[in-house]
């Protein structure tokens, strides 16, 4: 397993992070996954045997139970906590009532202590803002999750799903208020959907926040598995529920160099896809979510990969985005 610093801190994380969307499979997330307990102990195991150390879930994941699930598998397997990079999130809907969603102080304070018990854990390594809040004041958020910190209920903050423009934001807010920072964010992103590098890359670079990535396989668009006639070897998310918009002629057009250049290094399409998020200078993690054994064991070749040059200019080219303004006139305006 390789590592990275999380953005501009000392703590060091797997370049792979095992994402726990899989784990219970209860109300929305039954697509995911159903992994039980004796299944997540076993993915858990394997993982950490790999060398994972950072795990990646949320409160609103099968409504909690993919955090108990998550906590259990700590204790069952004897596993030491602060070994482990532990993150979860806030924002999500956890009830009918009108406080029961969103980034206020209140639901924030309430959330905290809700994913503490399940993860059965005094602290919190990773707290992330699950999604921008249009309605609650962004200082409010912040100075909550600055008290969290400050209480020792958490150890770093971080945001997902924003706008570069929101990440901006928060940062203004926090550096003008002497508040704590958001240290990561969490993002989609792969060789096919690559519309994070417009904004939010160049801003993480620049601001030197870390950037976990969440489907990297497109639910599982990216893992070979899929034919441009719509024909499947293994039936899974992508034919029966996925949300994520791609344009399938340019993901289809990827995969056809991805096959060829995955059959000439003797690995897997879904192993290419993935190295080629890890070799990209902004990524810090990778979070990969399995609901098989043999998914998982796939996946964690990613890190042995490695790119030529060419290679790397090949694929490029061909997932590449077309330039949008204002970036071609300041590709002109610098030449």
């Amino acid at each position: 397993m390789k590592y990275k610093v999380l953005g501009n801190t000392g703590l060091s994380v797997s370049a792979l992070c095992l994402g726990t969307m899989t784990f219970g499979g209860k109300g929305i997330f039954q697509m995911a996954g159903t992994l039980d307990q004796p299944q997540v102990d076993e993915v858990f195991k394997r993982s950490v045997d790999a060398g994972i150390n950072f795990i990646d879930t949320a409160n609103m994941y099968s409504e909690g139970l993919s955090e108990e699930l998550t906590g259990q598998a700590v204790r069952n397997l004897g596993l030491k906590r602060d070994d482990l990079v532990i993150a979860t999130k806030v924002c999500g809907t956890m009830g009918p009532g009108v406080n029961e969603k969103g980034l206020s102080r209140k639901h924030i304070m309430e959330q905290v202590d809700g994913s503490l018990r399940r993860l059965k854990t005094d602290y919190i390594d990773l707290y992330q803002a699950h999604a921008y809040d249009p309605v609650t004041p962004l200082e409010e958020t912040l100075r909550a999750m600055d008290d969290l910190i400050k209480s020792g209920k958490v150890r770093y903050i971080g945001a997902s799903n924003n706008t570069a423009w929101h990440l901006m934001k928060a940062l203004a807010c926090s550096e003008r208020n002497n508040l704590h920072s958001y240290v990561s964010m969490q993002s989609h992103y792969s060789i096919a959907t690559r519309e994070l590098e417009r904004e939010m890359i160049p801003a993480l670079l620049d601001q030197k926040v870390g950037l976990m990535v969440w489907s990297p396989l497109v639910a599982g668009v990216l893992s070979g598995k899929y034919k441009r006639n719509g024909e499947s070897t293994d039936p899974g998310r992508y034919q029966q529920y996925s949300f994520i918009p791609f344009d399938k002629e340019r993901a289809f057009n990827i995969l056809d160099v991805l096959e060829s250049m995955a059959a000439a290094k003797g690995a897997t399409v879904a192993q290419l896809s993935l190295a080629w998020l890890l070799h990209q200078p902004a990524v810090t993690s990778v979070i990969i979510g399995v609901n098989k054994m043999s998914q998982l064991d796939d996946n964690l070749q990613s890190v042995n990969v490695q790119f030529t040059e060419e290679e790397l200019k090949t694929l490029d080219e061909v997932s590449k985005l077309t330039v949008e303004y204002p970036h071609w006139i300041l590709n002109w305006m610098n030449k």
